[in-house]
């Protein structure tokens, strides 16, 4: 005979499939019937116990996006989860040491050559500034830059 499963196995079985920030997981378990407060005390456990951890959370989104997109989508993205600012400005400054071979990269794999006309240029242009890239990047990539 199985009973219901646990709130904290279900929190568990969520940080297995990949990391949440504690936001997130708080929305998941409280949709599945958590009350807040017993939520709260749970996330409180899970971060005691290194279960749940910000700067994982931070990391990983961090390494899946940053081959897609730059740095201000991904500080974007990063404040939707209600996560410590400090945390969020440190890992968006190592973005963007990076920032323009990871343009670079994103806009070769998009058009592999250079514009052809003006349209086409401006249409490169807001690709890459909607992946979140900034414009002195977007400028030196569809320039030519090189440095």
């Amino acid at each position: 005979m199985s009973g219901p499963v646990s709130l904290e196995a279900v929190a568990l079985a969520y940080l297995a499939r990949r990391e949440h920030s504690r936001a997130e997981l708080r929305l998941k378990l409280i949709a599945k019937g958590g009350e807040p407060h017993d939520v709260d005390a749970l996330l409180d456990r899970l971060a005691d116990r290194r279960l749940l951890s910000e700067e994982r959370f931070i990391e990983g989104l961090v390494h899946r996006r940053a081959g897609r997109f730059g740095a201000a989508r991904i500080r974007q993205e990063l404040r939707s989860h209600q996560l410590d600012p400090e945390h969020i400005e440190a890992s968006v400054a190592a973005l963007r040491a990076t920032e323009f071979d990871r343009a670079r990269e994103v806009w070769r794999k998009r058009f592999r050559e250079p514009s052809a006309s003006r349209e086409d240029k401006l249409r490169q242009m807001r690709f890459l500034a909607s992946r979140g890239f900034s414009a002195e990047v977007v400028r030196r990539v569809l320039g030519g830059g090189d440095d």
